[in-house]
This record gives C-alpha cells, sequence and structure tokens, in this order.
C-alpha cells in the first residue's frame, strides 16, 4: 500500500525503523535536556525554544499524534488529506515557522449542550494549527511540569480530569475525609485577563518567537458559521 492510500485509510506512513527509532531518541534527548535545566533552576528563563518547535521531526511527530477522525476546523483539511502529502507539507510548515511567516487561522467554532439547558462553546482549530500547538505544548510542557505540582489536575501528561476523579476516590475512600469542596468559575477562558497571562509565561520562557505564537494564537479570532468574533478559542477539539 503507497503512503497515500494508508494516509487517507487513517494509517501512518511506513517509515525505516531505525531512522524513525533514531529520531524518537534525538526528541527525547532534546526534550530530557530542556526539562533537566528547568529541574534545576526554577528561576531560569528560556531564550531559545522556538527551534524545537519547528523542528520538522517534532512536527511528524505532533501530527501523527492528532486524532484521525477529528473534525475539520475552517481549512476543512482532515488528517488523511494532509498526509497525502505529508513529508511536503511538514517541510513548508517547517520553514514558515522558521521564516516567521506562519499564521494561525480563525478557530472554528460550535456548541454542545450542557446539562443545565445552557451551550458550552468548543472550538476547532485548523489541522496545521493543531499540529503547532501539539508541537508548542509538548516543548513548553518540559518546563512547565517541573514546576506544577503534584496535585494539580487538568489538561497535563497522566494529570487529566480522570485521573483527578481516581485520585479523588482513593483520598476519600482510604482517608478520613469531613468535606469535599466542589466550585466551577463560570466563563473563565473569556474573563482571563490576556495581558496577566502573558506575563505569567514569561515567567520562564524569554524566546520572543515563542512569546509572540503563544500572543497570536491564545486570543485569535473565532467562526461560528459566517460571523468573525476575537475571543479567546478555549476548549479545543479534536487534537
Amino acid at each position: 500500500m503507497d503512503s497515500r492510500n494508508r494516509a487517507q485509510n487513517g494509517k501512518p506512513q511506513q517509515q525505516p525503523t531505525a531512522s524513525s527509532h533514531s529520531r524518537s531518541i534525538d526528541l527525547q534527548s532534546a526534550r530530557q535536556r530542556i526539562r533537566q535545566k528547568a529541574l534545576a533552576d526554577k528561576g531560569l528563563r528560556f531564550t531559545t525554544l522556538w527551534h524545537h518547535v519547528y523542528h520538522i521531526d517534532h512536527l511528524r511527530e505532533s501530527y501523527y499524534n492528532l486524532k484521525r477522525h477529528a473534525a475539520p476546523g475552517v481549512d476543512e483539511q482532515t488528517w488523511q488529506q494532509y498526509g497525502e502529502d505529508l513529508e511536503g507539507n511538514l517541510q513548508d510548515l517547517s520553514n514558515r515557522l522558521r521564516r516567521g511567516a506562519y499564521r494561525a487561522k480563525p478557530v472554528r467554532r460550535t456548541y454542545v449542550p450542557k446539562l443545565d439547558g445552557s451551550q458550552r462553546p468548543i472550538g476547532i482549530p485548523a489541522l496545521e494549527d493543531k499540529i503547532v500547538q501539539r508541537a508548542t505544548v509538548e516543548v513548553l510542557n518540559c518546563i512547565y511540569e517541573a514546576d506544577f505540582k503534584g496535585f494539580s489536575y487538568a489538561f497535563r501528561p497522566k494529570r487529566s480530569q480522570h485521573n483527578a476523579l481516581d485520585a479523588l476516590t482513593v483520598g476519600i475512600t482510604t482517608k478520613k475525609v469531613s468535606w469535599v469542596l466542589d466550585a466551577d468559575i463560570r466563563g473563565f477562558f473569556d474573563a482571563i485577563d490576556h495581558a496577566w497571562l502573558m506575563k505569567f509565561i514569561e515567567h520562564r520562557i524569554a524566546d520572543q518567537r515563542v512569546i509572540r505564537h503563544k500572543d497570536s494564537t491564545l486570543f485569535h479570532g473565532c467562526t461560528s458559521r459566517h460571523d468573525f468574533s476575537r475571543h479567546s478559542p478555549h476548549n479545543h477539539a479534536g487534537r
């Protein structure tokens, strides 16, 4: 089966085992070096991270880690379609990121019903934006996972909402617990202060290319049907 047919069927293109293994080791080594520096110096601000994001091996890994059949964004491009010329597409994306020519597309906004009758907005990024977002997150995780506490759960590796519920279950069934507090912040991502969020990021990140990228993608436009608005495209789906 050729690479185009494999992409259309949602299957990764076959790659030489030795080179794939070598690339995996190189990526892990690069991340480990970042992680070790973050652990060794809690006040260190990282100045050269962007090249890790646009490295084509990193972008390729991010592509393969996406959900194969997720809903497309405003570009209407699916995972399978992008994979028909994967290496050419990734090389072009890497070059645009390196030159500073990459621009994130507006997020397609849709809504899902909540139990209380209201609707939760869900943002669906374009496929290339998903790739870049995942590549960026993998790099930043090396730094922030060294800072976060073990009891902090959310969008973290092995610290998802389901892991939080598991930890809570163990806590209340094995220890004496008098009360449990359940609270929710209404419209958190809509109300969060953009300037302060960027300041928190800059505590650890001094690479201005990363800062500009996060600044442009955290609060860029959303499209809902034929409308365009500039809001935080939160609750990204289809990664």
